[in-house]
């Protein structure tokens, strides 16, 4: 029987090699429009940032639903890894504190690798 935490590491993988950020899925969402396109990377490069902090701090009831709310944003904006990766820090955040801490470690070195490739395509214009 796999766990919560063996499925939350599986479904974390890093393995698969994949841009941080699918610009197809990126194009599709904002309908090739380059000005939305900017808007939505920064406010999920702000909202990223602020969430990681929160769930440092949190309790593993935040960090769940904390790691719900970037999810959903990592998906809108086609970053498939931090999705997965926000996915498995909610699972964990059921599990053991040290458990929680890894996944918020994953999820955070994702976040990092994503915001990476956003500085680069906002340096783009």
């Amino acid at each position: 029987m796999t766990t919560p935490t063996a499925l939350a590491r599986e479904w974390a993988s890093a393995d698969a090699p994949e841009a941080a950020i699918d610009r197809g899925h990126l194009t599709r969402m904002t309908f090739g429009d380059r000005s939305l396109e900017r808007e939505v990377l920064d406010l999920f490069d702000r909202q990223a940032t602020i969430l990681i902090a929160r769930m440092r701090g949190g309790e593993p009831s935040a960090v769940a639903s904390l790691a719900h709310t970037l999810k959903g944003s990592a998906a809108g904006i086609g970053a498939g890894r931090v999705a997965r990766t926000a996915d498995a820090a909610q699972i964990a955040a059921t599990g053991s504190a040290a458990e929680c801490s890894q996944a918020i470690d994953r999820l955070a070195a994702a976040v990092d690798e994503a915001r990476v490739l956003i500085a680069e395509l906002l340096r783009e214009g």
